[in-house]
C-alpha cells in the first residue's frame, strides 16, 4: 500500500480518539476552555447521558469575532504562543485540539460574545465543514452545543454506555472540576432534570459545604484541614482520619495547579504518610490542591493531561509524605496543648469546629475467655503524670453514702478545675475497656490498642535518638540482582550503611550483604534488598529497611501491649491516658484501629429521653 497523507477530516477524528473517549470527555475540555476563558459560572446540559446533546454555556470572556471559526481549527489556541510558554503552562487546556477533535466527529456549534462586542456571533461545523459567521444573540460569554456525538464514527457510538451509566461519568466529571474552582458556579442538568448546583464557594465555610455536598457529610465529619508551604510547594486540603479508610481508593481528589491528576507518584507518597496508622489493602480518603511553579512540571505528558511528569520527582514525593505524616502525627487528643508551635509555613487545624464522632467498636470476641501471663508493669505505666495526679475522688468513695431512693450511691467529690484531653479514669468494662470521665461526656478507651501505639511510639523514638545498630553476619550472603540494581545499590551503599545495612558489590549482577539492621536479622534478606532497590530506583531513596524495622517494632509492642482481661488499678488506667495525651498518632493503633471514642452529654440524654 502506498504512503499517502491522510485528509484533515481523518486527523482530526483520530485526535478525537485520544481525547474524546465518550460525553464526559468532551464536557471535560469544553468546561475547562470556560474555566480558563475566567468564567464565574458554568451551566451544563444533557440529553440522552450526552450522546444526543452536551451544551455548556459559561460567563467567561468570550471569543472574538473573528477568531470563532479558528477556534475550531486544528492546533488553535490563545494559551502558548512558543517554546517558553510549553515549559510554564498555567491553563487547563494548551493544545489547542480539543475543539476541533469534537468537531470532527459531532455536529458543533459555538456562540460567543466578548465585552467590546454588543452583539454575539455564532459558527457551526457539521462532520468538519464550517458554516459562515452570523450574528447571535448572546450575553459575554461563549455557549458550545455537541450533538449527535459519534454520528460519523459507528464503531465508537458502539462503546457508549447506556443512558444511566454515561449521565453519572459525566455527573462524577462535574462534581471533579467543581472541587477544583470553589470561586465558580456550576449547574447540571439533563433533559431540564437538575443533576447538581453548585454555588460559588468564596469563604472557608462555603467550600466546606461543596466538599461535603460532593463526597459526604461523613467525609467531612472524619476530615482535617491542611495548610502547608515549604520549598516552593504548597499544600491546602482535606485529608481523612485514618479510622475513615476505604475498601477502594475512590474519594481521592487530587489537583495540582487546578488540573485534576491521577498521578502514582502522588498516590504513593500520601498513601505513606498513612502508613503507621491504617490497616493493609485500605486507601485513605482525601480532597488536596498542590501548587508549584509551573516550569516545575511538564504537563504534556498525557492524552487527556490527567499524569504529569515533575522534573524532581523526589522533592515532590518527599513533600507530599512529611506533609500527611506530620498531619496525621497530631491526631490524638493532647495535640492542641502539646503540639510544638507551628514551622516552615505549617498550619494544621481540624476542618469545622464540631467535634467528630470515632466509630463505636464492639468488644474483641476473640479475646474473650482467654488468660494471658503478662509481665509486670512497666514503671512508666504504674504511676500517674505530675501534670494530672488523679483525683483523690477517682480512688476512693467517700465513707458517707448519698442515698437516692432505696439505692445507695457512694458520694463522689467534684472533679477537678482542670480537666485533661482524655479525663480521669473511672472504672474497667470487662477488662477490655477504661471507662474515662470527660467535663462533658463518656471517654472509652480500648486499653490494649492504646498501650500498644503509646508502645510503638516510644520504641521508634529510642531507636531515632540511638541510631540503628548493625549485626555483622558470620558468613556474608550473596544476593544475585540484575545488573541495574547492583547499579543501584553500589550508588546509595553509604546510605544503607547508615541504616545499619552493608551492602557491596561482588560482581556485575550480584551483591555481598555483610551486616543488618540488629532487629532484621531474622527477615527475608533477598526480599528485603529487592524492595530497597524498587526505593532507591523509584525516587531515589529507601523506606525498605526503615519499614521492615517499622513491622518488627509494631509486632513487639502489640506483644508488650496490655492484653484483654488484665485487671488495671486507676492509677495505672489514669496513667495511660496521661501518656496517650502525649504520644503522637495515638487516636489509632498500630493497625489503624480507634483506640478511644466520646460519647456526649447531649447523646446520653436523648438514649435515656431526659429533658423530653
Amino acid at each position: 500500500m502506498p504512503i499517502r497523507v491522510l485528509p484533515d477530516q481523518l486527523i482530526h477524528q483520530i485526535a478525537a480518539g485520544e481525547v474524546i473517549e465518550r460525553p464526559a470527555s468532551v464536557l471535560k475540555e469544553l468546561i475547562e476552555n470556560s474555566l480558563d476563558a475566567g468564567a464565574k459560572r458554568v451551566d451544563i446540559e444533557i440529553e440522552e447521558g450526552g450522546a444526543k446533546l452536551c451544551r455548556v454555556r459559561d460567563d467567561g470572556s468570550g471569543i472574538e469575532r473573528d477568531e470563532l471559526a479558528l477556534a475550531l481549527s486544528r492546533h488553535a489556541t490563545s494559551k502558548i504562543a512558543n517554546i517558553d510558554d510549553l515549559e510554564k503552562v498555567g491553563t487547563l487546556g494548551f493544545r489547542g485540539e480539543a475543539l476541533p477533535s469534537i468537531a470532527s466527529v459531532s455536529r458543533t456549534k459555538i456562540s460567543s460574545r466578548t465585552a467590546n462586542h454588543s452583539v454575539g456571533y455564532s459558527v457551526s461545523s457539521d462532520n468538519g465543514i464550517l458554516s459562515e459567521l452570523e450574528p447571535a444573540p448572546h450575553s459575554i460569554g461563549t455557549t458550545v452545543e455537541v450533538r449527535d456525538l459519534f454520528f460519523n464514527v459507528p464503531a465508537r457510538k458502539k462503546f457508549l454506555r447506556a443512558e444511566r451509566t454515561e449521565t453519572q461519568h459525566i455527573a462524577r466529571m462535574v462534581e471533579r472540576l467543581a472541587l477544583s474552582k470553589f470561586e465558580t458556579a456550576f449547574s447540571l442538568s439533563a433533559s431540564r432534570r437538575s443533576l447538581g448546583d453548585f454555588p460559588a464557594a468564596r469563604s472557608q465555610l462555603e467550600r466546606e459545604k461543596r466538599v461535603a455536598q460532593i463526597v459526604g457529610d461523613e467525609f467531612m465529619a472524619n476530615a482535617m484541614y491542611v495548610e502547608h508551604e515549604s520549598s516552593g510547594c504548597k499544600l491546602t486540603g482535606w485529608l481523612c482520619q485514618p479510622t475513615y479508610a476505604r475498601a477502594q481508593p475512590d474519594l481521592q481528589h487530587f489537583y495540582l495547579n487546578g488540573r485534576m491528576l491521577r498521578d502514582r507518584l502522588i498516590s504513593s507518597a500520601i498513601k505513606l504518610g498513612y502508613r503507621d496508622v491504617m490497616f493493609h489493602g485500605r486507601h485513605p480518603a482525601f480532597v488536596l490542591f498542590m501548587e508549584i511553579d509551573p516550569r516545575q512540571v511538564d504537563v504534556n505528558a498525557h492524552p487527556a493531561k490527567l499524569e504529569v511528569r515533575f522534573r524532581d520527582g523526589r522533592h515532590i514525593h518527599n513533600f507530599l509524605f512529611k506533609t500527611v505524616e506530620r498531619v496525621l502525627r497530631e491526631t490524638y487528643a493532647g495535640a492542641a496543648s502539646a503540639a510544638p508551635p507551628p514551622t516552615d509555613a505549617d498550619h494544621l487545624m481540624p476542618a469545622s469546629e464540631s467535634t467528630s464522632m470515632w466509630p463505636m467498636r464492639g468488644p474483641n470476641q476473640s479475646s474473650l475467655g482467654l488468660r494471658v501471663s503478662e509481665p509486670p508493669m512497666p514503671a512508666y505505666f504504674r504511676q500517674p503524670s505530675a501534670a494530672y495526679p488523679s483525683p483523690p475522688a477517682f480512688e476512693r468513695t467517700s465513707a458517707v453514702p448519698a442515698t437516692t431512693g432505696d439505692m445507695q450511691m457512694p458520694a463522689v467529690e467534684s472533679q477537678p478545675p482542670e480537666t485533661p484531653p482524655l479525663g480521669f479514669a473511672l472504672a474497667q468494662l470487662h477488662g477490655i475497656y477504661i471507662l474515662s470521665q470527660a467535663p462533658d461526656g463518656l471517654i472509652l478507651v480500648d486499653m490494649h490498642a492504646a498501650h500498644e501505639r503509646t508502645t510503638y511510639e516510644r520504641m521508634k523514638a529510642a531507636m531515632a535518638n540511638g541510631g540503628v545498630a548493625s549485626q555483622p553476619l558470620l558468613v556474608p550472603l550473596s544476593v544475585s540482582v540484575a545488573a541495574s540494581e547492583a547499579d543501584v545499590l553500589e550508588e546509595h551503599a553509604p546510605s544503607l550503611n547508615r541504616l545499619g545495612l552493608d551492602v557491596e558489590r561482588s560482581g556485575p549482577a550480584s551483591v555481598q550483604i555483610r551486616a543488618v539492621p540488629a532487629f532484621l536479622a531474622q527477615k527475608d534478606l533477598d526480599e528485603l534488598l529487592r524492595r530497597i532497590s524498587a526505593d532507591l530506583s523509584a525516587d531515589g531513596s529507601t523506606r525498605g529497611i526503615e519499614e521492615a524495622i517499622n513491622e518488627v517494632l509494631g509486632t513487639i509492642a502489640c506483644h508488650g501491649a496490655v492484653r484483654a482481661h488484665r485487671i488495671l488499678s486507676v492509677p495505672e488506667m489514669n496513667a495511660l491516658l496521661r501518656e496517650m495525651e502525649r504520644t503522637v498518632r495515638s487516636d489509632q493503633c498500630n493497625h489503624g484501629r480507634p483506640t478511644w471514642t466520646y460519647v456526649s452529654m447531649g447523646d446520653l440524654d436523648r438514649m435515656f429521653l431526659r429533658g423530653r
